[in-house]
């Protein structure tokens, strides 16, 4: 029998850290209204940086008011639909990667906020939320093409080591940076043809001397002194993606006494591009619908980290992890176990 209740994760206060702000919380069981779905959550995704930023209240373009739920990924199964929903039926998979969607057990919601998978797995969706960002940072906004020479930090991570595997099926050159011995391997084995081990090399100086030329398209998670590195050695009409600023999150972003940016692209007709993936829906159909194909037709590995968080409690743990630099792949969360 179906409980009548579920539990969520929701933010009760401004705090410095998401466990501080945020507690679990018991709810009943909402039946879908018309056009609505309800799904049962069995995986979630982790997005660290963005939940510490939202118990910070931090976050520009996320204007919150407490209390308010969390989380933006989950994938499950559709357990109950409304009337006038003609795309999902009981027993479907779904994913949503929408905030407030992804830290609780069971999501009622309207349908046209999830989308149909092939199966609720963790690889899927990995696919569906991450695999979207990178495919998307690297078609529209990078505007990536074959033969270009691509740098990607943080390239061990969940966003990172699809982007590694993207651009080599895109036939271009990339270049990884990630720290420690066992990430830089990790990246190798995807493909990468030069990792940079920012704790022991010196990224610019790698990229001047082996690079001369200069990188095409740079996509950048990490800021500080990596996109400094990255901005140097673009080359002419390359471009800097910048997909989050991970070097800023304690504190206020980095006072830097340098040439304006101008000076940096001007000569080379280059440029630095800012990615939002919300800004970006028309795309996300398509580029899950082609995701799912290259993983199915085996051209895509999704990676996962090695820490198994499970639980609603997890989510506390598995943010953590991500926050503490030692996770490799993408940070899930298992919410329940399928049911025969």
């Amino acid at each position: 029998m179906t409980p009548q209740t579920y539990r969520a994760i929701r933010l009760e206060r401004i705090a410095p850290s998401f466990r501080e702000g945020a507690e679990i919380v018991t709810l009943p069981l909402a039946e879908p209204q018309r056009g609505e779905i309800r799904v049962r959550n069995l995986h979630c995704g982790v997005n660290a940086i963005f939940d510490t930023q939202i118990a910070r209240d931090a976050v520009d373009y996320v204007k919150i008011a407490l209390p308010t739920f969390t989380g933006v990924e989950a994938i499950g199964v559709v357990e109950a639909v409304g009337e006038a929903v003609t795309g999902f039926a009981i027993g479907d998979a779904a994913v949503t990667v929408r905030f407030t969607g992804g830290y609780r057990e069971a999501n009622t919601g309207p349908a046209s906020g999830f989308a149909p998978a092939p199966a609720a797995t963790r690889d899927y969706l990995a696919l569906a939320s991450t695999g979207v960002s990178a495919l998307v940072a690297l078609e529209r906004i990078g505007e990536v093409r074959s033969g270009e020479t691509v740098a990607i930090s943080a390239a061990a991570g969940g966003l990172g080591h699809l982007l590694v595997q993207l651009a080599l099926l895109k036939g271009c050159r990339v270049i990884g940076v990630a720290g420690g011995a066992e990430k830089c391997a990790f990246v190798s084995s995807l493909g990468a043809e030069r990792t940079i081990d920012y704790r022991t090399e010196d990224v610019g100086a790698v990229l001047s001397r082996e690079y001369p030329r200069g990188i095409d398209v740079a996509i950048d998670t990490v800021s500080g002194t990596i996109f400094d590195a990255f901005l140097a050695n673009l080359a002419n009409h390359g471009r800097l993606v910048v997909g989050g600023a991970a070097a800023d999150l304690e504190g206020r972003p980095e006072i830097v006494a340098a040439p304006r940016i101008a000076n940096a692209i001007y000569y080379k007709g280059a440029s630095v591009r800012g990615f939002m993936n919300g800004l970006l829906t028309p795309y996300w159909d398509d580029a899950r619908r082609r995701l799912f194909d290259l993983y199915q037709r085996g051209k895509l590995k999704v990676h996962l980290d090695s820490q198994r968080n499970q639980g609603i409690e997890g989510i506390f743990d598995g943010i953590e992890r991500l926050l503490s630099g030692r996770s490799m792949g993408k940070v899930v969360v298992d919410l329940a176990q399928p049911t025969e």
